[in-house]
C-alpha cells in the first residue's frame, strides 16, 4: 500500500526476496532513483550493512519498526495462511527480539490497533525520520 500511493518511482521489495534473488548490486534501485520499501523482517543486528550502504552512496535510510502488542501479533500470526510462519513460539520469540530497541524505540509504530490503511499513512509520515 505504502508504494502503490507513492508520489516518486517506488519498489517494494520482500526482505526474502532481497536475500535470494538480487545477488550483486544490492543499491541498484536506490541508486538507479526509487525509492525502495525493504519489507520483512530487519532487525537492529541487521542495521549497519544498509547504514554503510547509504552513507557509501549518499542516500537517505528510514526505519520503521512495526509493533503491534503481544496478544495481537499472535492473533494476527495465528490467522495468517499456512505458508506463512503461524506457530506461537517463534511469533513470540520475534516479538520479544523487538521489544525494548533503545534509541530505535523512536522508529517503532504500534500497530495493534491500526487498520491496514492507517498503518500505511503511519509508515509514510515516519518515513522523515532518517537513521
Amino acid at each position: 500500500m505504502v508504494a502503490t500511493d507513492a508520489e516518486r518511482p517506488t519498489v517494494h521489495l520482500h526482505i526474502d526476496s532481497f536475500y535470494v534473488w538480487i545477488r550483486t548490486g544490492f543499491g541498484g534501485y536506490a541508486r538507479g532513483g526509487y525509492d525502495v520499501l525493504l519489507d520483512g523482517v530487519v532487525g537492529p543486528w541487521a542495521l549497519q550493512p544498509f547504514r554503510d550502504a547509504a552513507e557509501r552512496d549518499g542516500l537517505d535510510l528510514y526505519y520503521v519498526v512495526l509493533r503491534p502488542s503481544l496478544d495481537v501479533t499472535l492473533a494476527r500470526g495465528t490467522a495468517r495462511d499456512a505458508t506463512e510462519l503461524t506457530d506461537v513460539e517463534p511469533l513470540t520469540g520475534m516479538h520479544a527480539a523487538f521489544v525494548g530497541l533503545g534509541e530505535l524505540e523512536p522508529h517503532v509504530i504500534d500497530t495493534s490497533e491500526q487498520s491496514v490503511e492507517e498503518t500505511a499513512d503511519a509508515v509514510r509520515d515516519r518515513a522523515a525520520f532518517a537513521l
